[in-house]
């Protein structure tokens, strides 16, 4: 049975960690100060999280609901450091429409974007099979723990920004071990925030489209990725719904296989630097902006899947204006 993990803060501003097997209440994971100590636990013992959850024993129930709309659900992993907290990402890797894949084809080579060419060479060798390499994909980073955004939390899109939108996604959550052995613990819903209108201009800008807060979350699940993930995105103005799209994800829906995509990110050494947490996320074919919605300070994403427990929530501000300069030491 699929087993879901995340934290809160508690009254007295310690850590709790909760885990619920699907259809079931969340229950605190007893004599667990974080998420990443269990992971750390697990990746030194050779044993499987959902054991080491499982040695520990679980306690009182908890309203997952309540916790969240009363802003006590934290992410569902974090680092005592921020910056070894790595936010990354991958982009086209989400197959398209079969007309947009068709007529992808049609078009000559010296007439295709750099954007369709990567998408074509994903598809045709982005799942190359099990343990064997594929063509990398476009790849980006977006960021750190300090920029990690909590469930019910505030998206900021800077004071220069043109645009701040949605991407509904999924994530892998990593954490390497003390021989820099990457170890995935889960999956969960992200919030891989961008600039569109920036992106839009050129793509050489997207490196600036993606240096922003992105959230993950509420739960992590643990296990392997299901073939094929079904959801929703929507946009809520003023209490109430002012776009919503489905989404779909994992490998069904993708051109890269995630076992391609992780050997692409973790093939770095520095991406595999002992103790560090990674957050990727795996990209989407589902935007509101495609769909030309202007999001507004005060908007609210919603992004859920049943596959993956609590629905991610946060709201869109704007941060004001900070003056920018460089002093001479």
């Amino acid at each position: 049975m699929t087993m879901f993990i995340s934290q809160l803060r508690a009254d007295d501003g310690s850590v709790q960690v909760l885990a619920r097997q699907e259809g079931t209440a969340a229950r605190l994971v007893n004599n667990a100060a974080s998420v990443l100590d269990l992971a750390k636990e697990a990746a030194g013992s050779g044993q499987t999280l959902q054991a080491v959850i499982a040695a520990h024993g679980l306690g009182a129930e908890i309203d997952l609901a309540a916790c969240m709309a009363q802003n006590k659900i934290l992410l569902p992993i974090t680092h005592p450091d921020p910056s070894h907290l790595l936010l990354t990402g991958t982009g086209l890797t989400h197959l398209g429409s079969a007309s947009t894949r068709a007529s992808m084809h049609s078009v000559a080579e010296a007439e295709m974007t750099d954007s369709m060419k990567m998408f074509r060479m994903g598809v045709e060798n982005g799942k190359p099979g099990k343990g064997k390499t594929g063509v990398q994909p476009e790849w980006f980073y977006k960021g750190n723990g300090h920029t990690a955004v909590a469930p019910e939390g505030d998206l900021a899109m800077p004071s220069f920004a043109d645009d701040g939108g949605e991407e509904p996604e999924i994530a892998g959550i990593y954490l390497i071990g003390e021989d820099g052995t990457p170890f995935r613990i889960g999956f969960a819903l992200a919030n891989e925030f961008s600039d569109h209108v920036m992106e839009k201009v050129n793509y050489l800008y997207l490196a600036h489209s993606k240096i922003r807060p992105a959230s993950f979350g509420p739960e992590i699940r643990l296990g392997e990725l299901p073939q094929d993930v079904q959801g929703s995105s929507r946009i809520l103005r003023d209490g109430r719904v002012m776009w919503e799209k489905p989404f779909a994800s994992a490998e069904a829906n993708m051109s890269h296989s995630i076992e391609n995509l992780e050997y692409h990110h973790f093939k770095y050494d520095l991406f595999r630097t002992p103790g560090d947490v990674h957050v990727h996320m795996f990209g989407t074919a589902t935007l509101s902006f495609a769909d030309k919605v202007k999001t507004l300070p005060g908007d609210v994403f919603e992004i859920e899947s049943p596959q993956f427990g609590l629905a991610l929530r946060n709201r869109l501000v704007r941060d004001p204006v900070r003056p920018v300069g460089v002093t001479q030491l």
